[in-house]
């Protein structure tokens, strides 16, 4: 196979993947980056699939336009060839014959040698034409675009716009390592450009994404990536010295290693439904040189893992439709389906329940989530205040985002961070 077309023919099967199969855009990348050994080509065959699902809305107007029958779902890989193709031309800005040259043979190698006339002469077309512009909100399930713009009326074209962009890249440095202008100075000797945000201590902002292994110290744990709204928590709950900490939902692990690089003193139990993911997390704290007590629990039994002590602390980052972090995850507009709001609605109530009784009498429990659905956020803790009467409210300030009355909401790319909401519970 020829340079530059293993990356695409990775691309157009992890889009026919997660289109026309369902299937999640992370697992995806996780099973096909690996078998890139060129991490030139794995950083390539991201930008396709992320450029093609965040534009996927135009591509397909131009098919219509273009094609007398367009690709349908018995199609799904024509399509997403398409896809990858338009992607590197408009989005990536490519040089137009090394793009279309290497779709093409990409073509040819997935079997498509009858297709491969058809994808040059599209691809060509739109070298000539225009693609055509659509409306960033297109992209979104209409029943999820109405509700956007119910809750959020003034600001709606706005999310979907900043969805469909590129998120920025952040990282955290990790203050056991070194300080933020230590490892601001390495990553300019290291020829990276990058900024810090003031207000947070640990944060700093690459101008441009940069592969981890180019990262000074990465290995060694000197920093990890995560964005701004996910390191705002740790001043969110700001656990007091020597607290006891539950982190309830907390695979990957980022938000918990945050609190005990900040703080050695807690002592901090990370637990996660799901006991793959808790290895993974096991393994990010072993990078980083931290040690929590982890396993695999399902936070809304304590039965089953609490052991009657009360934490002084809890983070709840609920399970939630993702409607914050659509940049990050453009498969969120795929996937999510309207059925399976009211599931996360009662399980995040169930959580937060469940958890309330293993908060000691004058703690404080943060609920989080990366959506902008009312419903999940100032609608779940208002909910909650009314269930609860020795529940009180504790006000965040403007670094959280905007005050809806019963928590902080953060919209997408305010601040250039991502789409996040969290509330402050202090226990009577």
């Amino acid at each position: 196979m020829s340079a530059g077309v293993a990356a695409r023919v990775a691309a157009v099967r992890i889009l026919d993947a997660v289109v026309q199969r369902g299937r999640s855009l992370k697992a995806e990348f996780a099973n096909a980056l690996p078998a890139l050994p060129d991490p030139r080509d794995r950083a390539l065959t991201e930008a396709i699939v992320f450029s093609a699902l965040r534009n996927r809305a135009r591509y397909d107007e131009a098919l219509v336009a273009w094609m007398p029958k367009p690709p349908g779902r018995r199609d799904g890989e024509l399509r997403a060839l398409l896809w990858a193709g338009f992607a590197q031309l408009d989005a990536l800005g490519l040089p137009p014959h090394a793009a279309v040259d290497a779709t093409v043979a990409s073509a040819r190698e997935l079997g498509r040698e009858h297709q491969a006339g058809l994808v040059n002469a599209l691809l060509r077309r739109a070298l000539r034409e225009p693609l055509p512009a659509a409306d960033a909100g297109a992209a979104w399930p209409e029943w999820l675009a109405n509700r956007i713009r119910n809750d959020w009326p003034g600001d709606a074209e706005a999310i979907f716009d900043e969805s469909a962009k590129e998120a920025p890249s952040w990282l955290r440095v990790n203050r056991r390592r070194g300080s933020r202008d230590d490892y601001l100075r390495r990553l300019r000797e290291a020829g990276i450009n990058a900024s810090v945000d003031e207000r947070l201590a640990d944060a700093v902002k690459l101008e441009s994404a940069v592969p981890v292994a180019q990262l000074p110290g990465f290995d060694a744990g000197d920093a990890s990536v995560q964005d701004g709204s996910a390191q705002a928590v740790a001043d969110a709950l700001s656990p007091p010295l020597g607290a006891r900490v539950l982190d309830a939902c907390a695979a990957p692990g980022g938000k918990a290693a945050h609190l005990a690089e900040r703080d050695p003193s807690l002592r901090i139990v990370a637990l996660d439904v799901d006991a793959r993911r808790v290895r993974r997390m096991q393994e990010t704290f072993a990078r980083l040189g931290i040690e929590i007590e982890s396993r695999a629990a399902d936070a809304a039994d304590p039965a089953a893992w609490w052991d009657g002590t009360a934490f002084d602390a809890i983070l709840l980052d609920a399970p939630c439709s993702a409607t914050g972090i659509v940049r990050r995850q453009p498969d969120v507009l795929l996937h999510r389906r309207e059925s399976d709001l009211a599931s996360l609605v009662a399980l995040q109530a169930k959580l937060l329940d469940a958890l309330w009784p293993a908060l000691a009498p004058g703690g404080a429990l943060l609920y989080a989530t990366c959506s902008i659905l009312s419903e999940e956020n100032s609608g779940q803790v208002r909910a909650f205040l009314e269930g609860h009467a020795d529940a009180a409210l504790e006000p965040l300030d403007a670094r959280f985002g905007r005050d809806t009355g019963f928590g902080s909401q953060r919209l997408p790319g305010e601040g250039g961070m991502d789409g996040f909401f969290c509330a402050r519970l202090r226990k009577r």
